[in-house]
Order: C-alpha cells, then sequence, then structure tokens
C-alpha cells in the first residue's frame, strides 16, 4: 500500500491523505495503553504521518497515549491536538480565552511529552470571546515556537471569513486549517465551508468518514442498533425516531448495493468519496481495534470514478446532512430562542455573544 500525501493548505507541510484521529485510544474506546500505542506504531508503519488529539479526550489520556507511543519517533509525526471542551469544573478552564488557550497549551505538551505542537486547533466556535483575542494569543503561540500551524474546528464559512479578516487588520497569524464532520451522510459543508477554505487555501481535515459505524454497513434494522457504550453519549446520531436516521437506512442499502457494483467495501468507499473533494488534505479515521484500523488504511489508495460519485450524488444530494444533529455544533442564535425574538432582548442592547455550544 502507497500512501498519497497532500499539502496542509499554504503551510508547506505535507500530511497523509488518510490521518489517525484518536479519540478512541484511552477509556472512551481502547482502554488497553499498550494496545492503543501498537495501533498508532501500526497507523505510521502504513504511512499516516498526521495524527490527531485533544486534550478533553478521555479527560487528557488520549494525549498521554499519543505522546508514549510518538516518543521515538516524534519527527516523523505531523501532531495535531485541540482545546476549547471543559478540562475540569473551574468556568475558566475551557474556551478560547487568552487566560486558558496559554495554560491549555502547557499542559497538551505535557501530556504528550514534546516540546512543539504541529497543529493548535480551536475544538469548536467561542462565541463569548473576541476572534481578536483568541488570533492574538494563538500569534504568540506561533512566534514562541510552542504551536507551529493553527486551525478551527467546526468553524462556519461566515466565521472563517471574519477570522481572516481580523488576522489580516491586526496582523495576527491566519487559521491555518478548518476540521469539520464529512461523510455521504454528512455533507452540508459542501455548500460554504469547504468552498471557503479553498478560497483562503486553508487546509482541511474531516472526521467521521463513517457517521459514528453507520456507513460500515452494520446498522440495517432498529435490532441492529446497540447504545451502549461510548454510543450511548450519541443517542440522538441513532434515533429512529428522527427522520434523518429513518432516511440513513434507505441510504445504506443502496449504498451496500452500489459498493457491491464497484467491488468495493462499504468502509472503503465511504473512507474514498470523503477524500475525493479537492478541498479535503485528509480524512481522519478512528478505528477503536486493529482489526478496524487495517481494514481503514486499505483504502488509503481508493479512488472513485464519476459515475460512482454520480450514484453517490443521486442517494444522498450534495450539500444534504440527513440528520443535521450529526453536526453536532448549534450556534447560539440557532439554540437559544430569545436571540431570535426582539421582544425578549433588552432594549438598546446587542443579544450576547455566546450561550454556549451545544
Amino acid at each position: 500500500m502507497s500512501m498519497p500525501y497532500r499539502r496542509l493548505g499554504r503551510t508547506g507541510i505535507q500530511v497523509s491523505a488518510l490521518g489517525l484521529g484518536t479519540m478512541h485510544l484511552g477509556p472512551w474506546g481502547n482502554a488497553d495503553a499498550d494496545a492503543a500505542a501498537a495501533m498508532v506504531h501500526r497507523a505510521l508503519d502504513a504511512g499516516v504521518n498526521l495524527v490527531d488529539t485533544a486534550d478533553m479526550y478521555s479527560d487528557g489520556e488520549s494525549e498521554r497515549i499519543v505522546g508514549r507511543a510518538i516518543r521515538d519517533r516524534r519527527d516523523d509525526v505531523v501532531l495535531a491536538t485541540k482545546a476549547f471542551f471543559p478540562m475540569g469544573a473551574d468556568v475558566n478552564r475551557r474556551g478560547s480565552s487568552r487566560r486558558w488557550i496559554v495554560k491549555a497549551v502547557d499542559e497538551s505538551l505535557r501530556r504528550l511529552g514534546t516540546d512543539r505542537i504541529d497543529l493548535y486547533q480551536v475544538h469548536r466556535p467561542d462565541y463569548s470571546v473576541d476572534l481578536d483575542e483568541t488570533l492574538s494569543a494563538l500569534s504568540d503561540l506561533v512566534h514562541a515556537g510552542k504551536v507551529l500551524a493553527i486551525g478551527s474546528s467546526g468553524y462556519p464559512a461566515e466565521r472563517q471569513m471574519e477570522a481572516h479578516w481580523i488576522a489580516d487588520r491586526r496582523g495576527h497569524v491566519p487559521f491555518h486549517t478548518e476540521q469539520s464532520p464529512y461523510s455521504i451522510f454528512v455533507r452540508g459543508i459542501e455548500k460554504h465551508v469547504l468552498p471557503t477554505a479553498q478560497r483562503l487555501d486553508m487546509g482541511v481535515l474531516t472526521w467521521s468518514p463513517l457517521n459514528s459505524g453507520w456507513l460500515t454497513g452494520r446498522f440495517r434494522s432498529e435490532a441492529d442498533i446497540d447504545l451502549r457504550g461510548f454510543r450511548e453519549m450519541i443517542g440522538y446520531k441513532f434515533d429512529l425516531r428522527r427522520e434523518g436516521n429513518r432516511r440513513k437506512l434507505d441510504a445504506v442499502e443502496k449504498l451496500l448495493d452500489l459498493a457491491g457494483q464497484t467491488g468495493l467495501s462499504l468502509t472503503h468507499l465511504a473512507l474514498a468519496f470523503a477524500a475525493a473533494h479537492p478541498a479535503v488534505t485528509s480524512v481522519l479515521i478512528g478505528p477503536r481495534t486493529p482489526e478496524q484500523l487495517d481494514d481503514l488504511l486499505g483504502a488509503a489508495e481508493v479512488e472513485l470514478d464519476d459515475a460512482v460519485l454520480d450514484r453517490i450524488d443521486e442517494i444522498v444530494q450534495p450539500a444534504t446532512d440527513l440528520n443535521p444533529e450529526d453536526v453536532d455544533n448549534t450556534p447560539p442564535h440557532l439554540a437559544d430562542p430569545a436571540l431570535r425574538r426582539r421582544h425578549q432582548m433588552p432594549r438598546n442592547q446587542p443579544p450576547p455573544l455566546d450561550q454556549g455550544p451545544r
């Protein structure tokens, strides 16, 4: 197997077309630290050089596992991590304020056992903090050498443009990358996010290419859906009372038929679809077991022709999220009805910047 590599936006860094997402390395998935580290080694041996984690994954344990696994191969790895979600009860140990970002980076560096992070990402938009403050803090970390490139995750296109404008006017380092969910079942970013990233020459990392397991073909009826373990945390993605999830059952059958016609497994069809968009730099895979990892790595060289991509477009229309809740990020002005109702707002005051992410 030969792993393709692509330029990460305007950074000049070359990253593998498949990246290793490590959310499931640790108690959230594979709690055997040695087995999890062995999976990291297996991915690196297969040509994966991008390893993505986050401080909140298993309360920091994922970062510790990754750090130990790459200790002797650090220079071969493009190491990415993220911060935003709460890391304790203290109200200031979260978000994207300067106070937290500066501390969060140091804590991640300690857990990872390294002196620099190749790509440091803001895990979700923080509408309570001015982007100027966030970008200023991130820029200082770049100038200090603790961080080499910066990115966002889950940012809508308009916030990317605002961040780009602020960085240009204030002399900050602009975001180099965006990380978003993208799969055959979650295509909303095709409408604005991916074209905006292309225009700004940003790298794009995508996650959940199998839509939390839907695109493995395991779930073909209600009886197949087991919500125990980690999947219990995301039950809304499988609740068949939601129309979007019911539509997935029908789409899975059509996609299994298409995969059979092309001689591919559904997992390989799904990964190749995500990698086919010209704006996508690397597709993050998130295996729990070595067997899952080996299967996913087998998709590295798969390319889909136009006829197959056209058929996928017929099954799930472009820019469509079958279940909008899969996106995991509702802006405050959509989550809180009061922000859409003039009579509920205080007189002569603008709406608050943030009511907190979902």
